[in-house]
């Protein structure tokens, strides 16, 4: 991932420095193993225990000779060995150590995207208390609907994440898997007892049925969930873009002092931030795809898939981890216009309670198609001749309500009667 769309944290997961080290994690824990059943001496266990990391450059340097990443690193790591060298890749193939080493990179960055997405759920679920009693327009299809509050707009989001984070802690366990199985997945060369203190001690699950790879249903399984909470992020971040609008305002991203958001137009605020996560969901939709392409593999392996997933898989969970922190500092410090809200609320003109008078006039007795007729026509006046739709019903004869119910329908504290259920719910739930 560019420089632009990076995290320090989760560079440092998928740098060479700590894939190397990983590798010759599962290369020692294979000959430790070995020597557990009594195959290999175990001072061979204790030569690669000790044994340095392979220098990055010296291990580019050998792969220009072998056009082999692993059999580069194998030889460099067995002659630093010395005695004892012999063991190291012993009854191994490539993917043994490849796949297990992503076993345990894909928790690391997993576990990082966990804790990002905590945060950000922390960050929205406080500033849902904040503003639970905020009134404002809510809208579908862009079009006022019926009044509702700022805080239920920010819990919904909150429970969104409340579930993101459950679909990828389970996705982080999908993906938290090793096999050291051998050349076509049968243990010819490796009995299983290597695998189980492999992967034991690297804390991963262990493949039960590997062909040479592991299944990439898995992987694309983890991409898929972190486009999905790129999905979530774009929800709220398209929400922000159009409350920032002009005519709107009632929310917007903060400016801060020596910020231009315009090199030809000094008055403007733009959502760039909202504008550049929505830009972000999209390429992380194009990983997944990418990920399910790999499932489909010919016999029991081919590399197809390696290419890809030197590319996607680092990036996606880099790019999702940058965007995570970037949301949570856009919500942190969102700009809310409360005063904003209750002028749009009011410029409805009552409109968006239409559907309280419809149901008192049903209440009286009335069907539900003559109420309906009474209060849209009364409603399209106000919209195209002006008024009020209190007033304009008032004037109507065919009105059966006095003017103490017909006025109770319209105020906010109506529609919000029963929100607090949601706060309550809130309040409970926790990651």
């Amino acid at each position: 991932m560019i420089e632009r769309y990076s995290t320090h944290e989760m560079n440092a997961v998928w740098s060479d420095a700590r894939k190397l080290a990983v590798w010759k994690e599962v290369e020692t824990l294979v000959v430790e193993a070995w020597a557990d059943i009594g195959v290999a001496p175990v001072e061979a266990g204790v030569a690669a225990r000790n044994a340095p990391e392979v220098d990055e450059a010296v291990w580019l340097e050998r792969e220009a000779s072998t056009h082999h990443d692993v059999a580069a690193f194998v030889d460099l790591l067995a002659e630093s060995v010395g005695d004892g060298g012999e063991w190291i890749h012993f009854g191994l193939t490539s993917s043994d150590v490849l796949d297990t080493a992503n076993g345990v990179l894909l928790k690391e960055s997993g576990e990082l995207l966990l804790a990002a997405v905590a945060a950000l759920h922390d960050t929205v679920k406080t500033r849902a208390f904040e503003f639970r009693d905020t009134p404002t327009v809510g809208r579908t299809h862009g079009i006022w609907a019926e009044p509702t509050s700022f805080g239920l707009k920010l819990a919904n989001w909150a429970f969104e994440l409340q579930r993101d984070h459950e679909r990828l802690v389970e996705a982080v366990a999908g993906v938290s898997f090793g096999a050291i199985s051998g050349a076509v997945g049968t243990y010819a060369h490796t009995p299983p007892s290597i695998e189980a203190y492999v992967c034991s001690h690297l804390g991963l699950g262990i493949e039960p049925a590997s062909t040479q790879v592991i299944p990439r249903d898995r992987h694309a399984h983890y991409l898929s969930v972190i486009a999905g909470i790129g999905a979530s992020i774009e929800r709220f971040a398209t929400e922000i873009r159009h409350l920032q609008r002009s005519e709107v305002g009632e929310a917007r991203e903060a400016f801060r002092s020596g910020q231009k958001g315009s090199s030809s137009m000094p008055h403007k605020r733009n959502p760039i931030g909202s504008e550049n996560l929505t830009g972000v969901a999209r390429v992380l939709r194009g990983y997944a795809s990418a990920g399910l392409e790999n499932v489909a593999l010919w016999h029991e392996r081919d590399i197809s898939h390696s290419s890809v997933e030197r590319i996607v898989i680092p990036d996606a969970t880099t790019l999702l981890h940058y965007a995570l922190k970037r949301a949570n500092r856009l919500i942190g410090d969102l700009v809310v216009d409360t005063d904003r809200m209750a002028e749009n609320l009011a410029s409805t003109r009552g409109l968006v309670y239409s559907q309280a008078v419809l149901l008192a006039l049903i209440d009286t007795g009335m069907t539900r198609d003559e109420a309906y007729q009474i209060v849209q026509r009364n409603a399209m006046k106000t919209w195209d001749e002006g008024g009020t739709l209190s007033e304009n019903l008032a004037d109507d004869p065919d009105l059966t309500l006095d003017a103490a119910t017909l006025a109770a329908c319209f105020t906010h504290e109506r529609f919000l009667s029963h929100a607090s259920i949601v706060f309550e719910r809130l309040e409970a739930s926790a990651l």
